[in-house]
This record gives structure tokens, C-alpha cells and sequence, in this order.
């Protein structure tokens, strides 16, 4: 649990370098977890472009083996692309757009109280003991970004 964080850096870090290699970029965000009968995980979103998908499908489970020096277990890694199938954002943005938010709102269910209200969560749930970061986005999408944006 306490080197949860640095693993979580550690894999979105080979991601984002295996998508590089293809002239891809990315951007993620993802949450930590733990509790009784689930203990501590890790949550994240990440936009992999369709065509990339099966190259990270490929490479994620050795990204694990060699982060965590353990052999994989099933269905250690859970992955899907958002409302279950790829190019739904093309093909129907509206439906694409709806389960976004169910992700998102999954993901974000740990949230305190103001960020509850501020983006209309539902769903909250304790997260959990965790140690070190809770959760985190990329660069490119982080506070810094934002503000720059703005």
C-alpha cells in the first residue's frame, strides 16, 4: 500500500513513453483505493487512442510484472475502453458522453463534500486508508496546465 503511489507513477510513466514510441500522446487521471475485501487499488482513466489500444492491452500486464516483481494475477488489471466499446465517441458522442460521466463519477466517489457539490456527485463512497497521494492527473491536464489554459 505505501508504494502504491510510486507504482501508479510508474506505470502511467511506461504508458505514456510506449505511446510516445508511437507518436502518440495521453492523458490520465486515476484515484486510489483500499478497504476490507478489496485492499488497495488503483483506479485510472487514461485516453489511449483506438488503434493504440491493443499495443497498451499488450504490454500493461509485463508494465505490472515489473513494477510489482510479482507474476500477474487475473483480473488484476481491468480495462475498457468508456461505454464499452472503441470509437463509440465517433459513432454516438451522446451515449459516449453519458458513460464519460458514469467513469468519471465512479472514479471520483471518494470526493469530499464541496467537490461532491461542485460537480453533482452522487455516488460517494469512503475510500479508504491510503498512504502517500490519493489521487493525480497528468501534466497536461493538471493544475498548472488549467491555470495556463485560462
Amino acid at each position: 500500500m505505501a508504494g502504491m503511489a510510486k507504482a501508479t507513477g510508474r506505470f502511467t510513466d511506461l504508458m505514456a513513453k510506449a505511446l510516445a514510441r508511437h507518436g502518440s500522446g495521453t492523458a490520465w487521471l486515476w484515484t486510489h483505493e483500499s478497504g476490507n475485501g478489496k485492499g488497495g487499488h488503483c483506479h485510472l482513466l487514461a485516453h489511449v487512442p483506438a488503434d493504440l489500444v491493443p499495443v497498451v492491452t499488450a504490454l500493461q500486464r509485463g508494465w505490472l510484472r515489473r513494477i510489482t516483481l510479482r507474476s500477474y494475477r487475473a483480473r488484476v488489471i481491468h480495462s475498457k475502453p468508456i461505454g464499452g466499446r472503441l470509437g463509440l465517441e465517433a459513432g454516438n458522442p451522446d451515449l459516449h458522453a453519458v458513460n464519460l460521466e458514469a467513469a468519471l463519477a465512479y472514479v471520483l466517489k471518494g470526493a469530499g463534500p464541496e467537490a461532491a457539490s461542485q460537480f453533482a456527485l452522487e455516488r460517494l463512497e469512503p475510500g479508504g486508508r491510503v498512504i502517500g497521494k490519493r489521487c493525480g492527473t497528468s501534466q497536461n491536464i493538471g493544475a498548472k496546465a488549467r491555470k495556463t489554459k485560462d
